[in-house]
């Protein structure tokens, strides 16, 4: 069988010693997307579009500082504390969607105490860009040949040229096109929203959703720490259960109380 074959250079624009990769670009996309969204749901809502500046300031920060201290300490704990310089070796790669989370809701904890909208209402927010920013990100990691999936013989399993012959699962694109239904799901759920609504429930939809479909990719994906496999899950899947156990408990809880 012919698989399709990636041997694409993850390098985008070369011009002298400067360097652009096409992750870069991704996670570029990520952002200015993110701007154009919130800048939209402003408008939209007749809020302050003076803060965006600051807000993007507060969630770009937590997201990097977020992401890359989660996979150090996630992934690779032992590694980094025996050498916590490297640690901003962000150069070197290695950055964790579940620390980005938990980064972001820092970020915005902080930020939220300077404004006067509630913290729930930046969360809702930002999770529907975030929804779509995880989409350009996972785009990146598929132009970088990294984070691939297990070896398989589905017709659409695509040789990574730079890694070695095998064809594998395309995962990264698996979590490109289910994050970004996910950003589609919640865009529909603000657009059609109600007054009435819960605040909170897109963030938490974002949470199920998003950490759900991560939950059942990691079983095609390769390994990621080196002390995968714990309780026969990998170190993501252990790291998702928290975040929709979260989610769920938020959303299903109303129900009890009501009876």
């Amino acid at each position: 069988m012919d698989y399709f074959i990636w041997d694409v250079d993850p390098i985008a624009i070369s011009v002298g010693f400067a360097k652009i990769r096409w992750y870069g670009l991704m996670f570029a996309s990520a952002f200015i997307s993110s701007y154009l969204l919130m800048t939209w749901m402003y408008e939209r809502e007749g809020k302050n579009i003076e803060e965006i500046d600051d807000l993007l300031t507060y969630a770009a920060t937590g997201t990097i500082v977020g992401a890359r201290l989660g996979h150090c300490l996630f992934y690779d704990p032992s590694y980094y504390l025996n050498n916590p310089f490297k640690i901003l070796a962000v150069w070197e790669g290695g950055l964790a969607s579940h620390g980005a989370i938990i980064g972001i809701l820092i970020a915005l904890y902080l930020y939220q105490r300077k404004v006067p909208q509630s913290y729930v209402w930046f969360i809702d927010r930002v999770s529907i860009v975030s929804a779509l920013g995880a989409a350009f990100i996972r785009t990146g990691n598929f132009f970088n040949s990294e984070i691939f999936g297990e070896v398989t013989t589905v017709p659409w399993a695509v040789i990574f040229q730079k890694v070695d012959l095998l064809p594998r699962h395309p995962v990264q694109l698996y979590e490109a096109i289910s994050y970004f239904c996910v950003f589609l799901l919640l865009l529909f759920m603000y657009i059609k929203r109600d007054e009435k609504d819960r605040v909170g429930v897109f963030f938490t939809t974002f949470l199920v959703t998003v950490f759900t479909a991560r939950f059942f990719l990691e079983f095609v994906k390769t390994k990621q720490a080196a002390y995968e496999d714990v309780l026969g899950m990998s170190t993501g899947q252990m790291l998702s259960i928290p975040f929709v156990l979260a989610g769920l408990i938020y959303l299903v809880l109303p129900l009890f109380k009501k009876n």
